[in-house]
């Protein structure tokens, strides 16, 4: 299709579709029945000072501290990374090691803060009028108010936004496909008018003219909502997408909205797209009109073994097992998961000490009937169920082969990286092989190798700097001889010239001149008088 055609049918609101796919049970209405609620404060929260996609920001706080609500705990820095904000007034308590979320369990650098109960704020700067403001301000205020992409990648906006490309389209991604997850239906049922403005702000900055805002035909209440509130934006569009899970990945949304592909290892913005979510769009107006920083979130906490599921306004840095504590969660089998996250993409969290992040969407407490523990692992049976339902077009069978016999270059030449982690293949999979845990391992494996290889290359280039300073100073030394041998022979050129031809009559004439000094020094001395003499006289 020409990109005449192509503008075409996305402007008369075509839907394509994309390969693979799945129709899991839904489950969303445990949790979408109930307005949100505010969860109440805590008495001490754990803040990971990385909580987005690269580098951590710098400390800028200190053990023992008083901190206001929403004031920084860490700033960008040399590293640029995103800041993160106190979730209410108290006492830094310690900063160190801490478990965060994340599928391994792993520790991180924390700030342990607990509560005064005042949850004084600190002073806010709002800036209500954006587009009287210079782009790179307002971008700054969006990386200070540390936001960033709330869908689940932590992707941080204002670096997004940075990358000043042509964008054709903004796409707003209320799709929200993954099962029992609720958190982004109720947002835009609630809070429509706060995300379109949030999205003209995005559009604005990434001066895109035209915005599509995607919702899933299972989220009725959320389309009503929207569309009233579209009718003061005349540049934004709704686009109401079929019930399939994964249609809210970045890639496959694309694809449906526009029938666009993105390249493999490409980005949207390569084919003139951006894409934000929902959160991300209403904490991007609270940012701007407000002052405010990305201190909370919405969260599903949801399953029939919590006995009070719905959505909650939860402050980053709340410990999961106070969330559970007030919804009523009790683990009564030992089998009983607590994961973060959907039952597709989400992982078991090995505690209930660690935090909520800006990306958690959502607690899953399902019962040991509802979510079964996961089975012993089988031979492949080569069914290629899993190539069937994989929207990435990948063959899950193989990279589980490569996975397992560590076959780094295999895996990048089967375009691992392209993988989003969906879980349809494992979903499907009648042999129960956790698919998504082999390729997720694979690519941490594959990220700390690239990191060790480029900690080698640093060492190489260093070493070979030093290689060459070295031998820099060792061509200026021999040059700074050189050039002395050369003085000295200029002077003993200078002396044959005074002495005559001859060498040795300049040397003759250098022993003369010495003798001659000498015995004019020792008639000098014979003819003054001693002090004797003197004395007598």
């Amino acid at each position: 299709m020409s990109t005449a055609a192509n503008s075409k049918a996305i402007e008369a609101g075509q839907i394509w579709d994309f390969p693979g796919g799945i129709h899991p049970p839904q489950r969303k209405e445990l949790s979408n029945q109930t307005p949100i609620a505010k969860l109440p404060l805590a008495n001490t929260y754990v803040v990971p000072v990385k909580q987005h996609a690269g580098a951590p920001a710098e400390l800028c706080v200190s053990v023992g501290e008083q901190v206001l609500r929403g004031q920084p705990l860490t700033r960008a820095g040399v590293s640029l990374g995103l800041p993160v904000h106190a979730p209410t007034s108290g006492t830094v308590t310690s900063i160190g090691p801490g478990r965060i979320a994340h599928p391994s369990g792993m520790t991180d650098v924390v700030v342990r803060i607990e509560a005064d109960g005042n949850d004084t704020p600190a002073p806010p700067q709002p800036l209500p009028d954006y587009r009287q403001a210079a782009r790179a301000d307002v971008l700054e205020r969006l990386r200070n108010a540390g936001i960033a992409g709330l869908g689940g990648a932590g992707f941080p906006t204002a670096q997004k936004l940075a990358l000043q490309r042509p964008i054709d389209y903004l796409i707003i991604n209320g799709i929200e496909c993954e099962p029992y997850i609720s958190a982004d239906d109720r947002l835009m049922r609630e809070h429509a008018a706060t995300i379109l403005d949030g999205a003209a702000i995005l559009m604005h900055l990434a001066d895109a003219k035209k915005a599509l805002i995607a919702i899933e035909d299972n989220k009725p209440e959320a389309i009503a909502a929207m569309k009233a509130e579209l009718t003061d934006y005349p540049n934004m569009s709704l686009r109401i997408v079929p019930t399939k899970y994964p249609s809210g990945g970045e890639k496959q949304l694309i694809q449906l909205l526009t029938g666009r592909q993105v390249p493999s290892k490409g980005l949207p913005i390569d084919i003139g797209l951006l894409m934000q979510n929902v959160g991300t769009a209403y904490a991007v107006s609270r940012a701007i009109r407000q002052g405010e920083p990305l201190i909370e979130r919405v969260v599903t906490v949801t399953g029939e073994a919590v006995e009070k599921p719905g959505n909650y306004w939860v402050r980053l840095g709340t410990p999961v097992g106070e969330v559970l504590h007030y919804t009523g969660f009790q683990q009564s089998d030992p089998a009983q998961r607590i994961i973060m996250g959907g039952p597709m993409m989400g992982f078991t969290l090995p505690d209930t000490d660690v935090p909520v992040v800006k990306i958690t969407n959502c607690l899953l407490l399902p019962s040991v009937q509802e979510l079964a523990p996961a089975q012993h692992e089988m031979n492949c049976i080569r069914c290629g169920a899993c190539a069937d339902v994989c929207p990435a077009q990948l063959l899950p069978q193989q990279l589980q082969w490569l996975a397992k016999a560590k076959d780094y270059d295999g895996l990048e030449g089967q375009n691992l990286f392209d993988c989003i982690e969906c879980g349809a293949c494992a979903y499907v999979c009648p042999s129960e092989i956790p698919l998504v845990h082999y390729y997720r391992k694979a690519k941490a494996e594959i990220r700390t190798l690239a990191r060790e290889k480029a900690k080698a290359e640093v060492a190489r280039e260093r070493f070979e700097a030093r290689q060459v300073r070295l031998e820099r100073e060792k061509e200026e030394r021999l040059e700074r001889h050189r050039k002395a041998a050369e003085a000295r022979k200029k002077a003993q050129a200078e002396q044959v010239k005074a002495g005559g031809d001859n060498p040795q009559d300049a040397v003759q004439a250098a022993i003369a001149r010495a003798k001659a000094r000498k015995a004019a020094q020792q008639k000098a001395a014979a003819e003054q008088p001693s002090s004797h003499e003197d004395n007598n006289e």
